[in-house]
């Protein structure tokens, strides 16, 4: 049976959509009262999301919630920030003691990231040009 399954994508679509505009309001409120430069917006909804998500992974868990995952967590969170289910993951493998798997995944996460954007604009440059 399909349904759990298209109901729970359901769910993280409409989450989705509801953190990837709150994420715009932030970045739109943020750049109106600090101006251009440095990505403060950006900054601000890291933050916020990833304490967000370490508020909501106890709420939920010690309230018996954790159905509202999918919406909360994956959804409404990954929509606002990818970056708070990373700061999750990380932390996860350090609490659990793998202070050295989470260090690899921290630095794999940051130089791979990057190394892919640096990438993607240089082939889509090559292929434009």
């Amino acid at each position: 049976d399909r349904r759990p399954m298209f109901s729970t994508m359901i769910q993280v679509a409409l989450g989705g959509a509801i953190g990837a505009a709150a994420r715009y309001g932030v970045g739109v409120a943020v750049f109106r009262l600090a101006g251009p430069g440095f990505p403060l917006g950006v900054l601000a909804v890291n933050v916020i999301g990833s304490f967000l998500m370490g508020v909501l992974v106890v709420y939920l868990g010690q309230k018996s919630l954790t159905h509202l995952n999918p919406f909360l967590m994956t959804g409404v969170l990954g929509g606002f920030t990818t970056f708070s289910a990373f700061s999750l993951e990380a932390y996860t493998l350090f609490e659990r003691g793998e202070v050295g798997q989470a260090a690899l995944y921290v630095g794999l996460s940051v130089v791979l990231s990057l190394g892919a954007l640096v990438l993607g604009v240089i082939a889509m440059r090559a292929v434009l040009a």
